[in-house]
């Protein structure tokens, strides 16, 4: 094979201004990048709120041009000058600058660094990782902090907002496995039922938490899970119990946290920042590990829809208009 295709995101300066192009193409093998020491062979990649700012051009999310999209991808290996991966090993790619600072995963071949790269978890098959990919495997991360900073299921309810997107689909269904009571908060009251067949106890109307709020408000949340930002955010910490935990890991709303600070001082809220992309590698392979023991394949089945490259383009829209329900899987090969 002398070429690869892949989802190429280009920009050139021009009398007008930068024109910025995405577009499905073949590629050399041989452009693929040299810092690189493993050649993957993608079965499959996602697309996340961050590949859709990146695919189309929203965002400042591309550091180098052109550029391979796609911040995730899962397939099998096809050559390693790394000592520790072998020809057939089935890996995942989660972040490292992947799709910003280095060519990414929506293509049938990535070269990547094998420092970066996690083993693929027996019980899980490389699509079934991409229907979890950075959304589900950051919604891990967040349902882990509140583990860690000591918050049970006896302490109360948990909120998760953004619930019909990515990261708030995989943590209701994480959440509600562990025994938690789960409150999802959405703008898409027409999801109720799917929500709740995820584990969602009840589902609140977003609109109640996203205008601006009293800085402390009645105590009710034990723990939260927040992918959206801004006011949500606000208002989700102003309502957390004495003790409680609010693991934060999106701005959908926005990167604004009008807040005080009387949530923390007075109640002793932790806010716990959760971020994918340079998690250390034993923090990443714990949490694959748990995703692949904890998560319930028929619900991970009902988040996922699976779509062709070619798709990919109009569905980025999709994703950054909160259309998309769920997560999306892109079939690379197709």
């Amino acid at each position: 094979m002398s070429t690869f295709r892949s989802l190429l995101l280009t920009k050139s300066d021009g009398a007008d201004g930068a024109k910025f192009n995405a577009n499905v193409t073949d590629i050399p093998i041989a452009d693929l990048p040299t810092d690189g020491d493993v050649v993957v062979r993608i079965e499959y990649s996602t697309l996340n709120y961050k590949d859709g700012l990146a695919i189309a051009n929203k965002s400042p999310v591309v550091r180098k041009w052109p550029m391979v999209a796609g911040i995730d991808g899962a397939g099998v290996v096809e050559s390693s000058a790394d000592p520790a991966w072998k020809v057939g090993d089935k890996v995942i790619l989660n972040g490292w600058g992947v799709g910003e600072n280095h060519w990414g995963c929506l293509a049938t071949h990535a070269k990547l660094k094998g420092d970066w790269l996690v083993r693929l978890p027996a019980a899980l098959t490389t699509k079934q990782a991409m229907a979890i990919g950075t959304a589900g495997y950051t919604a891990m991360l967040c349902c882990l902090a509140l583990e860690r900073h000591g918050v049970n299921k006896s302490h109360g309810e948990i909120l998760v907002t953004g619930a019909s997107g990515g990261v708030g689909s995989v943590a209701i269904s994480i959440l509600s496995s562990w025994g938690y009571d789960v409150i999802a908060s959405t703008g898409k009251l027409n999801e109720s039922e799917y929500l709740k067949s995820l584990g969602a106890k009840e589902v609140m109307d977003r609109a109640t938490l996203s205008a601006a709020g009293k800085p402390l408000q009645k105590e009710r949340w034990a723990g939260v899970v927040d992918s959206v930002g801004s006011h949500t955010l606000v208002n989700a910490v102003a309502q957390t119990k004495y003790r409680g935990v609010v693991a934060a890991c999106g701005l959908a709303q926005g990167a604004d946290f009008a807040a005080t600070v009387m949530p923390f001082i007075l109640r002793g809220v932790v806010l716990a920042g959760v971020d994918s992309v340079y998690q250390p590698m034993a923090t990443r392979v714990d949490a694959w590990a748990r995703l692949a023991s904890d998560l319930d394949r028929a619900k991970l089945d009902a988040i996922t829809t699976t779509i062709k490259l070619g798709d990919a383009i109009a569905a980025a829209d999709d994703v950054l208009a909160a259309k998309i329900r769920g997560r999306l899987v892109v079939d690379v090969n197709a």
